[in-house]
Order: C-alpha cells, then structure tokens, then sequence
C-alpha cells in the first residue's frame, strides 16, 4: 500500500511537465470605430466626462486636422502656434503675432460643435523660433553647464529652455536675458530637475515583444516594435535605433522568430531601427496592455498636423497601454540623444509612465498611426515627466507604413 501511494504522488508530481500550456487565445482585431470608442474610455477617465462626450471630442480631434492644416497655412506669416483645449469646454486655439483681430470659427461634426479661437498678441512665429532652435542651438548649450531641452511653446511663441538645478543656481532673470540675446527670440525658462534619456533597451520581463542578446555583456534586452512597414518588396518591422541589432520576436506560445536587420538611423531627427521578417506582414499593431487586441492601420498623421493638447495613446512592453495629451511638437531633447545634439523635430507627450523597454513603441490616436518611441525626461524623483517619439515623417527613404484595405479581411498577426 505504501509503494502504491508513493507511485501515485510521484505520477502527479510529474504531470505538470508533461501537461500542454493552454494555447491563449488569437487577438481581438478591433474596428476604427472600436478603437476610437476604447481610447475615449480612457479619455472620459481622465478628463471626468461621459463615454459619448469623449467619443464626440476624439471624433472632432481627428476631424479638425484638415481644417487647422488650412488655417496654418493661411496664416503661416503670423502663426505662433495652435493648440487644442480640454478645460472648462473643448476648443481650439490659434495663437498669431500681431494685433490685427481674426474672425472666430466653428468646426461642426454629427455630434459635436468646437469654436475655434484666434487670439492674437504672440511674440514671435513658430517659424523664427524653430530657426533660432537650430542655428543658435550650440551657443545656448555652451552659456548653460548642463545642455538643455529646448521646445516651442506654441500658446505664447516662446523659445522654452528646461534647465536642471545647477544652471537655477544663477539668477533666472538673467539667464533668460542671456539666452534672449544668443537666440534672438523671447525665452521661458523651466526648471524640471529632470533628465532626457532614450528609454533603451532592458533585461527582458514577462512575455517580451522584440529581444536580443549583447554581444558587450552577453545579456538578453528587450524593446518593443513599433509599426509594420514595407519597402515594396520585403515586410519589416520598425523600433528604436538604440536598440540591439539582432532581434528575435518571441510571440504568445513562446515561438522565436528571428528578425534580419536591414538598417538604424540615429542621428539629429532620427531614432529608427527596421528588421525584415520572414514572410508578409500585415498592418497591425498591439493596443492594449495584454496584447489580447490589435488594430489596423488605417492613416498616418504628420508632426506639423500634430497639435499641443491632441490626445495620443501608446503601447510599450514594459508600462502597457496609456493615453495623454501632446505638450510640445518642436521639442530637442537635452545632452547627445542623436548622435549628437537633437533637433527641434521631436514631440512630447505627458507621460504618464515610462520606462526602459518601452523604446520603439507605436503613438497613435484611434487607428492612426503618429510615431516611434524614443525617450523620456525623468524627474529628481524618478517619475516620468514626458516622453518624446519620432514622427513617422522621418522614416528611412524607400520605406512606408503597412495600412489596411477596407476590401481586405485581415488575419490577425501581432508581428
């Protein structure tokens, strides 16, 4: 009796090796319309609206690009900057130089009205200011001891310059004199205590996207692909240039596939890196934090039709899934992110969380795509000030987005 019961409990000591893993289950392939109905859950969260309010202000959001396209084209000689306002009402504004007064608009939609404010008064162009951001860029880093974030404040025409505790110790007021008089256009001093980062690769957690093994320490990292891209001929995947060269996917039942690298691009506007695949990819990505659903490309949208306060998601694989709202779009990073000093092309996002891991990551809005993942700027504390991404505008040449034919049923593939 007593062999017989020690056979037993050695027979179901051994069944959980020889047991199959539960295969999970394919993931949702969400409609345009039911990936702008998840966003605005998210948004009615944060903002303490109803789900249909938030739905009709995404719905504007997106319906508004041609028509703040227009008015920046219009006004291209005054234009200091456009931004789209959540608090007390939905609005948006456009801030010009000048006193010359310009009629209100409105943007009419099937559930929403949004007036379009100008308000005038700004003290310089978008345009002087991101000239200044550029030319003037290696004068203002060498009056400061720590290089410095530089952006545009769109409300105002400022040039913002986001400064650490060592360069606060002098007086503030004269520091902005100074950089006034090298950059020639009105100067906002910020200071963050902060640092600008690429959010780079790191030892791999729970079910990694993208991971590779450091030919420097023979450690794994992981990072997280961004888009599906082609080149006309080959499928590929995008993530971040920082990241390691040679990368395998790893999909939800533990299948590696190897990703060829083609290419990275790293440099001044760039941060890109695009390993090919094995066979055809189709244009999905990953949009929630379990990687249970994926969404279709459906359009791209460019960084000069990107305004302050549009609300933007992302989903990397370390934080998951999180939505906030654009601060800067003409932002250089502080220290040598870009092989180098960083161009004013980078656009910010208010966080909420970032962390290594999460570089290359997708930014979209809906089922539009707007960037990669690049880095963040953290705080003394540790928080997650922000986080910037390249605009898919600056992707290689030759090489485009994967997007959806409507006459076409997808077959879900998370690559």
């Amino acid at each position: 009796m007593l062999r017989r019961l020690l056979f037993g409990a050695l027979l179901l000591l051994a069944q959980p090796a020889f047991a199959q893993a539960p295969v999970p289950p394919a993931p949702v392939l969400e409609t345009p319309a039911e990936s702008l109905e998840r966003d605005a859950t998210e948004y009615a969260r944060q903002f303490g609206v109803s789900q249909a309010e938030a739905s009709a202000r995404l719905t504007a959001q997106a319906a508004s690009v041609p028509l703040t396209d227009t008015i920046a084209e219009t006004y291209r000689d005054r234009l200091a900057g456009i931004a789209i306002e959540h608090r007390p009402t939905y609005r948006i504004v456009v801030y010009l130089t000048g006193s010359d007064p310009v009629p209100d608009q409105t943007l009419t939609t099937d559930a929403s009205t949004v007036p379009v404010i100008f308000r005038t008064g700004a003290k310089v162009t978008r345009e002087r200011v991101i000239w200044a951001m550029t030319y003037h860029q290696a004068a203002i880093r060498a009056a400061l001891r720590v290089p410095p974030g530089m952006g545009l404040d769109p409300r105002t025409g400022e040039l913002v310059v986001t400064i650490g505790d060592l360069d606060a110790a002098t007086s503030t007021e004269s520091l902005k004199a100074r950089l006034e008089g090298i950059a020639g256009v009105p100067v906002q001093i910020r200071v963050l205590n902060h640092r600008d980062v690429n959010l780079a690769a790191t030892p791999p957690e729970g079910g990694a996207r993208v991971e590779g093994t450091s030919p420097d320490d023979g450690k794994r990292y992981l990072c997280t692909t961004g888009f599906n891209v082609t080149d006309g001929l080959r499928s590929a995947v995008t993530t971040a240039a920082h990241c390691l060269d040679q990368l395998t996917y790893r999909d939800a039942q533990g299948t590696s596939v190897p990703l060829a690298f083609v290419g990275q691009w790293g440099w001044g506007y760039h941060d890109v890196q695009i390993n090919t695949a094995p066979g055809p990819l189709p244009p999905t990505f990953y949009a929630d934090t379990a990687k249970t659903r994926l969404r279709a490309v459906t359009g791209q949208r460019s960084r000069t039709s990107t305004r302050a306060g549009d609300f933007v998601c992302r989903r990397g694989e370390r934080t998951g899934f999180s939505c906030a709202l654009v601060q800067l779009t003409d932002f250089a990073p502080a220290g040598d992110l870009c092989g180098g000093p960083c161009l004013p092309t980078w656009v910010t996002v208010a966080g909420p969380t970032c962390k290594g891991g999460d570089s290359g990551s997708p930014v979209f809005t809906g089922s539009t795509a707007l960037g990669i993942l690049k880095g963040a700027s953290y705080r003394g504390d540790g928080s997650c000030a922000f986080y910037f991404y390249m605009s898919l505008d600056y992707l290689p040449q030759g090489w485009s987005v994967l997007r959806s034919d409507p006459s076409l049923a997808l077959t879900p593939n998370p690559l």
